[in-house]
């Protein structure tokens, strides 16, 4: 990772702790940069009530932009340069943001299109520890916007599609003015991110709404930039494809795989046990056996539990699920004994199948609510602490 020197004219107080620390990523941007910084910098030291920094974090450019931005970190008290020799806007915020002793750290676009009176309530809920992500947005009750109808049409799509497929409850995943509580990501939360381009925000969102993290949002006033360096082909091909592995990787997805692959395990062990056994017999032995295996996939899996704290109690309830999926399926295996006291192998299977299936829903909520609900509030009530400080590196 890119370490990050402090210049002289920017530094601290060893005894005085950070408050928020601005990222501002750069590509090629030697035309806006020297004009945004010192906009940015003249209102934080005017109109900003907590102590702050800004990076600037230029991932790769070729042009003048890493010249300008170490003339603004020679010349600005708390400006800071940081270098990263290969491109992806999510892989700026990343470093730097990982890096960071601040207490939040927040980000915005170069081109200040976002008002910057939005920061103060964008920050604040953080610093009172009240929120653990905030993010600008556009598309709610009081934003103001002044922007085409071709982007207005490609963000509003977007954020359906976020909503419909990944069932997002933000409202805006792409303004580029966000903000987040460094415990927060800290957490395993960053780490967790997989993507290093203009897909980054969107991930952290929802990876950060399935750990129950609270996103705050602030409606802003936003005026479109005409010289937008974003390629809206490819960003949109990319984003596509990463809400496709986001919902792959969604844990009701995972448990729809894994319970997939249990009926299969279930009906090869019915069928090889129904001689010895019977039907009843063959099938309460073939629902014991993958139940164990259902129980410890979706644990680990499903629900991301490590370890073998609690390991014990998860095993017990979820035999407890498996007792109510045997009676649902034996009473069906009853009903059809009770239509055709021999019915053939392949009909009795498909039956006790269809009966498992209709359990599944039940077996999720049960999962989610009771088996592994313990684990998941103590995980989510004691995060891990940040792993790397900027102080040590």
């Amino acid at each position: 990772m890119t370490s990050l020197a402090l210049p002289p004219n920017s530094r601290r107080p060893a005894h005085r702790a950070l408050d928020v620390e601005i990222v501002v990523p750069v590509y090629n941007e030697e035309a806006a940069l020297e004009h945004s910084v010192l906009r940015l910098h003249r209102f934080l030291s005017e109109a900003f009530p907590f102590s702050w920094r800004i990076v600037i974090a230029d991932n790769a450019s070729t042009d003048a932009t890493p010249a300008i931005a170490a003339r603004l970190s020679d010349t600005l008290p708390g400006v800071e340069s940081l270098r990263l020799e290969r491109k992806g806007r999510g892989r700026a915020l990343r470093t730097a943001w990982a890096t960071s002793e601040a207490r939040v750290v927040a980000y915005m676009d170069v081109d200040l299109s976002t008002d910057l009176r939005g920061l103060l309530p964008l920050v604040a809920p953080l610093l009172s520890g009240h929120s653990d992500l905030a993010i600008g947005t556009r598309l709610a009750h009081g934003a103001r916007v002044v922007r085409g109808p071709k982007r207005e049409l490609i963000s509003r799509t977007y954020n359906s599609i976020l909503h419909t497929v990944l069932r997002a409850r933000f409202s805006d995943a792409q303004c580029g003015f966000k903000a987040a509580r460094t415990d927060a990501l800290g957490s395993g939360l960053l780490d967790a991110v997989r993507d290093d381009g203009w897909f980054f925000d969107t991930e952290l969102l929802v990876l950060a709404q399935r750990r129950g993290l609270r996103i705050h949002e602030v409606p802003v006033d936003w005026v479109d930039d005409p010289d937008s360096r974003v390629k809206i082909v490819r960003t949109a091909v990319d984003d596509l494809r990463g809400v496709a592995r986001l919902a792959a990787a969604a844990p009701l997805a995972r448990f729809l795989g894994i319970g997939v692959l249990s009926t299969i395990a279930f009906a090869l062990l019915f069928l090889l046990l129904h001689g010895p056994l019977g039907a009843a017999g063959a099938n309460a032995a073939a629902l014991a056996i993958t139940a164990v295996g259902n129980t410890a996939a979706n644990r680990r899996l499903t629900f991301g539990l490590r370890g073998r704290e609690d390991v014990l109690r998860h095993h017990v309830r979820g035999a407890a699920v498996f007792v109510l999926t045997l009676a649902l399926s034996n009473g069906a295996l009853s009903v059809l004994h009770g239509i055709d006291a021999t019915p053939p192998r392949g009909v009795e299977l498909a039956v006790l199948v269809l009966g498992s299936a209709l359990a599944t829903v039940t077996r999720y909520v049960a999962l989610k609510t009771w088996v592994f609900a313990h684990r998941r509030r103590a995980a989510a009530a004691h995060p891990a602490p940040l792993a790397q400080d900027r102080s040590a590196s």
